[in-house]
């Protein structure tokens, strides 16, 4: 079976976003670079896991003694980007995704392959059809975790008391309900 690679080094743009409401939220992975433009649906937990690998990895490479890169303790302002996401045709919903950091060319390297559709999980060894492979220099990094932080925390609020969603039609919180 023969593999799609969407390949981006250096994107113009690359944002989490979402589509919906506040506990009907689609996320999404939207990578821009010039006319090109590739739009990844994603869980909003795959979308915390990778804003905090990244932060993890960036932390680390500051506190090392001797690093040669330059890593940003912030976002660098003029990388902030608020805007929302240009018109989504969804490429592919994503499965399994790594991070990783060149060292020759000072990136991160983001990975995301496509999730197997049940049928091609019955056939052995099975490949994703189409993968995103996205190099990111470090300031663009941490910019991108910082609004995948602030989109995931947009969502519906949450209990004081049991941690679970607040609904906008209310919440009956299961703490309270004492027999």
């Amino acid at each position: 079976m023969t593999s799609i690679v969407h390949e981006f080094d250096w994107p113009d743009r690359v944002v989490i976003g979402t589509i919906g409401l506040p506990g009907e939220r689609t996320f999404y992975l939207q990578v821009r670079s010039g006319s090109r433009l590739v739009s990844i649906a994603l869980e909003k937990q795959q979308s915390t896991l990778l804003s905090n690998r990244i932060d993890a990895v960036l932390d680390e490479m500051m506190s090392t003694t001797g690093n040669p890169f330059s890593v940003p303790s912030g976002t660098p302002i003029e990388l902030v980007d608020n805007e929302p996401l240009e018109p989504v045709v969804e490429q592919f919903r994503a499965g399994d995704m790594g991070v990783g950091w060149s060292s020759r060319t000072a990136q991160f390297i983001i990975h995301v392959h496509a999730t197997l559709a049940e049928e091609e999980m019955d056939v052995a060894p099975a490949e994703p059809t189409e993968r995103l492979v996205l190099l990111i220099p470090v300031g663009t990094a941490r910019a991108f975790a910082k609004r995948t932080r602030e989109v995931v925390g947009a969502g519906r609020p949450m209990c004081p008391l049991c941690g679970d969603p607040i609904d906008a039609a209310g919440h009956s919180c299961s703490l309270l309900d004492f027999p």
